[in-house]
This record gives C-alpha cells, sequence and structure tokens, in this order.
C-alpha cells in the first residue's frame, strides 16, 4: 500500500501562490507516476498535472505555463507550485500515486485551496 499526506493548502487572494507537497510512504518503489487532480464543487475531478519516474510532466490546458509540478525521490515527495492563482484555481487538491495493474491511483486525503478575487 501507498499512503499520501499533502499539505500546503490554505486562502490566497487572486494572482498570489502556493506551494503544495505530498509526502509518500508505504510501497512507494511501486509508483510510476505521482499528480495532482482538484475537483471544486459540483464539477469533476480533474488531473492538473502529473509526473512520472521517467522525468516527463504533462499539465492541463488550463494550468500550463502558472503551475509546476516537481519531485524529490530523496523525500519521496512531490510539490505543485501554483502561481498567478485564479479563482478558478478554486477546489479540493488531491495527491495521487499510479501503481501498475491497479485500478486507479492511490489518493491523499486532499487539501483546500480558496483563491478570492
Amino acid at each position: 500500500q501507498v499512503q499520501l499526506v499533502e499539505s500546503g493548502g490554505g486562502k490566497v487572494q487572486a494572482g498570489g501562490s502556493l506551494r503544495l507537497s505530498c509526502a509518500a510512504s508505504g510501497s512507494i518503489f511501486t509508483i510510476d507516476a505521482m499528480g495532482w487532480y482538484r475537483q471544486a464543487p459540483g464539477k469533476q475531478r480533474e488531473l492538473v498535472a502529473v509526473t512520472t519516474n521517467g522525468g516527463s510532466t504533462t499539465y492541463a490546458d488550463s494550468v500550463k505555463g502558472r503551475f509546476t509540478i516537481s519531485r524529490d525521490s530523496a523525500k519521496n515527495t512531490v510539490y505543485l507550485q501554483m502561481n498567478s492563482l485564479k479563482p478558478e484555481d478554486t477546489a479540493v487538491y488531491y495527491c495521487a500515486a499510479v501503481r501498475p495493474y491497479r485500478p486507479g491511483p492511490d489518493w491523499g486525503q486532499g487539501t483546500q485551496v480558496t483563491v478570492s478575487s
């Protein structure tokens, strides 16, 4: 099993920045990729950014140029640096770990990000 613990959410004004962290523990050697998803009220959970063990990254179009995902393998931690935040970025942000032969990712508990205009 993999356990994921997020931190770093909070409230910020539009144009501000936040950095989310996600620390992984457990069977971390089985993880292929880690990423961030978000879910706004009344909306489906959506991919924000993902990074693979090979170092490739993928971003949602809505966050390209504003958000940066990074990974510290020594600390088993993945980060999401969020700059130029907009009110539409308001959501619960979830860390995810992808392992092979699993029906879906492992999830963290989520952290709230609120951006006020």
